[in-house]
């Protein structure tokens, strides 16, 4: 028996591991992403302040184990056996639940997983022994602290209005003060603001993240406790003086209050969180050594552990420290993260990940309405200058413009030092992740970010990954109740079983989220606009062109074979494909407007012609998209089978459609245009084709036809196809009409 705890102990110590490269996959949102989205620094520079703040607070930390040593169960209540299965448990599910996170992008909160990881386990296997041991009495109250619980809903509560609302002011009068032309006003008010910035997070660095460092004796802990005022006024004046030299020397000094801010985050959260990656595999080592000083009983309760002091030595933290540094550099799911909550507070237009809903539209509605009547009440006067303060420079290359400028990151970073230190001080349950997303979203609304172009969206993202952080809560209790109940009942099979279960579902989500980064590499290809020249213009249209009919091509095959074969499950993956063209070519339509500023007054001519070509391509996108979805409907509502004669007349027109579309995407993609006349003089051949089936399904009609849905599906799909002929055609004739005019130019 001694040998299966052993090996827990093994797993849980890989876990752990598995957990830190998740955990700040997530986190690293908190302090990277003021730095990545106002370019302040260079990627490289940001991800070496970050890196130094992080290994220098691994090495500041105490190594309490907070989570561990909290209360969030009663160790009295459960055996050594219980214990281990509890924390088995607790780390399968924090893995698990982090990856998906990580994997759809959202940032949650990492305490919050494994808080009420734990509250799941123990919950669970606390009702199973009030229900099946005799000699266990009361409720279920004694096996948990729901203090802990309560604290964290409270923490999202706080976090929510309070961060977002002091956020949103101190940026709006920060860009009253500043305007977007920043760079004029600093020499006024910059040393000031500076002085400010640095104090808040020179204070956020004493408050919270040398909180638990190992020379923050108890005394030193009570003196500056009693000497907090004096403390900031001489951080206040010092920190003013130098941001008036830095100033005078010509630096940015909203560059220096970035810098200083990510470290300060950095080493926050490796001097507090990192412990709780590594506390409960601790916890259970501490255990272990409890149960062999105790003659290798599985059935002590463990009361000692709740008394001793868990504490994880220097080599431990290090290789924590490295781990996580390790994977900030090195995690394309944390950057996913990370772009969530860039783009969802960014300046510009673009792309929105998250799609509006019947809520974010009431809200928008209620502030539209909200501010037109304060436009009643303010003097015109004010309202004019108020939005002079708010003219933001124009910036016609997309690819170099910040997501946001350095006043909104300095005064992200500011605002969540001060909250979280301020909250640390207090005692008050304010959480990192929570604090400073909600502040990057309150900056971002003051700065007038959301405008009606895009509110819906950015008010549904924030209300999509505040509900992420509930379903957090829940999913970790249910999950690691449910698994700790299937260990106590499975014991070593269930434990091999969960182990390899793990590794699969990591597996598989590691090759899927390669599989999105390629598709989004090739979508940043597919949706160019930083397109200059004519000839240019030619070569960007044949490339989206050439993907647009690849892409088509394959779905019709695809579709009809499927419809033939009467596969559900094919064509609903027909469907979501279709979904993924329809997608990019929306993508492409949103960026026309990019693309045509970004040409020079002489090229109206042009911006017509690819205007055109996307019209074009939204007409091709259109038709394969009915013929997928009303295949797919077909099946599903479970329809009669086309007729055997009617699937070979399709397969005869995808094969001539199939040949068609190969010589198009060969002569786009290798822009040899030299065949497009002889392809255009095949239109009519192609519509005499349909219109010789559509004669021979009417002559069917008359005779042996005796389903109405079948007649329905299969003239919609001729006449689609037509519609599809027609438009590829149309699009041929105008890109070789384009191409000639552009020719003449050279």
């Amino acid at each position: 028996m001694e040998q299966i705890y052993i090996v827990m102990l093994v797993s849980l110590a890989l876990l752990a591991s598995i957990d830190l490269m998740v955990g700040v996959a997530n986190d690293a949102v908190n302090f990277l992403n003021s730095g990545i989205g106002s370019k302040a620094v260079s990627f490289k520079t940001l991800m070496i302040v970050a890196s130094l703040g992080i290994t220098l607070g691994s090495l500041f930390s105490s190594g309490m184990m907070e989570i561990a040593k909290s209360g969030i169960f009663t160790p009295s209540m459960f055996t050594f056996n219980d214990v281990m299965i509890i924390f088995l448990a607790v780390m399968i599910t924090d893995v698990l639940l982090l990856d998906i996170f990580n994997s759809l992008g959202l940032p949650t909160s990492t305490t919050v997983s494994i808080v009420f990881s734990l509250l799941g386990g123990a919950v669970c296997l606390g009702s199973f022994k009030l229900l099946t041991d005799p000699n266990v009495t009361g409720s279920i109250l004694q096996f948990i602290n729901q203090k802990k619980a309560t604290q964290i809903v409270t923490s999202i509560l706080l976090s929510v209005v309070l961060s977002f609302t002091i956020g949103g002011f101190v940026q709006y009068i920060s860009r009253i003060i500043f305007t977007f032309q920043y760079e004029k006003k600093v020499k006024y008010f910059g040393a000031i603001f500076g002085g400010i910035g640095i104090t808040a997070i020179a204070f956020f660095i004493l408050f919270k993240g040398l909180k638990s460092s190992s020379f923050m004796t108890k005394d030193l802990k009570e003196l500056m406790n009693h000497n907090q005022m004096l403390i900031i006024a001489i951080n206040f004046v010092f920190w003013t003086i130098l941001s008036q030299v830095l100033i005078t020397l010509k630096v940015n000094i909203f560059r220096v209050i970035i810098i200083i801010g990510t470290f300060a985050l950095a080493l926050a959260f490796a001097g507090n969180d990192l412990v709780n990656f590594i506390g409960v595999p601790i916890a259970g080592l501490e255990a272990y050594q409890l149960y062999v000083d105790n003659g290798f009983n599985p059935n002590m309760l463990m009361g000692e552990l709740a008394s001793s002091e868990l504490k994880a030595n220097f080599w431990l933290l290090l290789l924590g420290g490295i781990i996580m540094v390790y994977t900030i550099w090195t995690s394309k799911k944390a950057k996913d993260v990370i772009a969530t909550g860039v783009d969802l507070s960014r300046q510009s237009e673009g792309a929105e990940k998250f799609d509006a809903n019947n809520l974010s539209r009431s809200i928008v509605r209620f502030g539209v309405y909200l501010g037109q009547g304060l436009n009643v009440v303010l003097p015109k006067k004010l309202q004019i200058k108020i939005d002079q303060r708010f003219e933001k420079v124009a910036v016609l290359n997309k690819e170099e413009e910040p997501a946001f400028d350095m006043v909104r990151a300095s005064v992200n970073l500011m605002v969540a030092s001060i909250l979280i230190a301020i909250g640390t001080s207090w005692q008050l349950p304010l959480s990192t992740t929570y604090v400073t997303f909600m502040v990057a979203m309150g900056t971002s609304f003051a700065d007038r970010a959301w405008d009606r172009e895009s509110a819906v969206f950015r008010v549904a993202g924030v209300f999509n990954v505040i509900g992420g952080w509930f379903v957090t809560a829940f999913a970790a209790f249910l999950t690691a109740g449910f698994i700790t109940i299937v260990l106590h009942y499975g014991k070593v099979f269930a434990f091999f079983a969960l182990m390899i279960i793990v590794a699969i579902l990591l597996y598989k989500s590691s090759r899927k989220h390669k599989n999105k980064v390629i598709e989004e590499d090739e979508e940043a290809l597919f949706n160019k606009v930083d397109i200059g020249t004519i000839q240019e213009i030619v070569k960007e249209s044949s490339s989206q062109i050439s993907k647009v009919i690849k892409k088509t091509n394959a779905l019709y095959s695809d579709v009809i074979d499927n419809l033939g074969l009467q596969d559900l499950n094919k064509l609903k993956a027909n469907k979501k494909k279709y979904k993924k063209l329809e997608k990019d070519v929306d993508e492409l339509k949103n960026n026309v407007y990019y693309f045509i500023k970004s040409l020079d007054e002489t090229s109206l001519e042009a911006s017509r012609f690819y205007v055109l070509i996307l019209g074009y391509l939204q007409d091709m996108v259109q038709s394969i998209g009915y013929i997928t979805n009303n295949s797919f409907s077909h099946v599903n509502n479970n329809h009669k089978n086309l007729k055997f004669n009617q699937i070979r007349d399709l397969k005869s027109i995808d094969s001539q459609l199939k040949d068609l579309f190969n010589r198009l995407e060969i002569s786009f993609s290798t822009d040899d245009f030299s065949k497009l006349d002889s392809i255009i003089l095949e239109k009519n051949s192609l519509i005499d084709s349909i219109s010789v089936l559509i004669e021979k399904q009417i002559e069917r009609i008359r005779t042996t036809e005796n389903s109405p849905k079948n007649s329905k599906l299969y003239f919609g799909l001729l006449l689609e196809t037509n519609d599809l002929i027609k438009a590829t055609m149309n699009l041929l004739e105008l890109f070789k009409e384009f191409n000639e005019h552009a020719s003449t130019k050279k």
